[in-house]
C-alpha cells in the first residue's frame, strides 16, 4: 500500500533536516575530498527472500533536500525477492558530494521501514489466510525519535497502529488503576478531560474487570494476562 501522500511535506523537511543535522553537523571533509562532479549511483535489494519496499518517501526527502534526484524501478508497498540475484530498485543522480552525504541516511531509513513493513505484513497474511478479519496493530514501544517512521511502515505493511502516542487514546493499565484506586475511577477521571472525541481503553484481566471498564464508560477493553505483580507495588520507596 503506498501511503506516502499522507505525510505532510513539513513533516518529512522536518525529519530529513533533523537527520542530516546530526549525521553531519559541522564539516564534511569527507565531501570536500571527491567534489561536485556529477555521478548516478545505483540502489540493490540484496537480502534473500522476500521483502517489502517502504520508506520510499523519505529516501526521496533526503535526496531531493541535497538536489538530487531518484528514480525508481519499484514502488512503495512491492514486494520484492532477491532469492535467485540482487534486484536494482533504483538509481540516484547529482553532485557525488551531495550522493556520499546522503546515502547512509537515506539507506538505513529505508532499510529499517522496509524491515518493519516485511515483518508486519507477514504477520498480516499468517492471520487473513487463517480467516480472521481483526487488525494487526503496532504498539508504542517504538525507537525514539524514529516513531514516526516505525508507524507508517505498520499503515504500508497493511497493519494499523494501536495508537500514535499518549495524547492520541488514553489507554489506562494497571498502573493507573492501582493508583487512583479502581477502574471507575480512573475511567471517570479520564473522560473528564478526554471529552467525547478521544477513546479510552482499559487494560483488564478478567470478565468482571472488563465489565466495570464498560460499565464505567471505557469505549474498548485490553485483556492481558498479569505474570507478575504490578511493578510500582514492587519497588521500596
Amino acid at each position: 500500500m503506498d501511503c506516502g501522500t499522507a505525510i505532510s511535506p513539513h513533516t518529512l523537511q522536518n525529519l530529513v533536516t533533523s537527520w542530516l543535522e546530526e549525521d553531519v553537523p559541522t564539516l564534511d571533509i569527507g565531501g570536500h575530498v571527491v567534489g561536485d562532479e556529477v555521478k548516478t549511483a545505483s540502489l540493490w535489494c540484496k537480502a534473500k527472500g522476500k521483502a517489502l519496499v517502504c520508506g520510499v518517501p523519505f529516501f526521496d526527502a533526503v535526496f531531493e533536500k541535497l538536489g538530487c534526484s531518484v528514480d525508481w524501478c519499484v514502488k512503495e508497498g512491492d514486494v520484492v525477492d532477491a532469492t535467485t540475484g540482487k534486484i536494482k530498485c533504483a538509481t540516484v543522480s547529482g553532485p557525488i558530494r551531495k550522493l556520499l552525504l546522503g546515502e547512509r541516511t537515506a539507506l538505513n531509513v529505508l532499510a529499517r521501514t522496509s524491515g518493519i513493513a516485511t515483518r508486519a505484513h507477514a504477520a498480516v497474511d499468517v492471520v487473513r489466510k487463517m480467516g480472521w478479519q481483526g487488525h494487526v496493530a503496532g504498539t508504542r514501544k517504538t525507537t525514539p525519535g524514529f516513531r514516526f517512521c516505525e508507524k507508517y511502515a505498520l499503515l504500508v505493511a497493511g497493519a494499523a497502529s494501536h495508537r500514535d502516542n499518549l495524547s492520541s487514546m488514553v489507554m489506562l493499565k494497571d498502573n493507573h488503576v492501582w493508583a487512583t484506586g479502581s477502574i471507575t475511577e480512573a475511567v471517570s477521571k479520564a473522560r473528564r478531560l478526554a471529552g467525547f472525541t478521544t477513546k479510552i481503553e482499559v487494560e483488564t484481566d478478567s470478565l468482571d474487570s472488563a465489565l466495570e471498564a464498560a460499565k464505567a464508560g471505557a469505549d474498548m477493553s485490553c485483556w492481558t494476562i498479569l505474570r507478575r505483580r504490578n511493578c510500582m507495588r514492587q519497588r521500596k520507596l
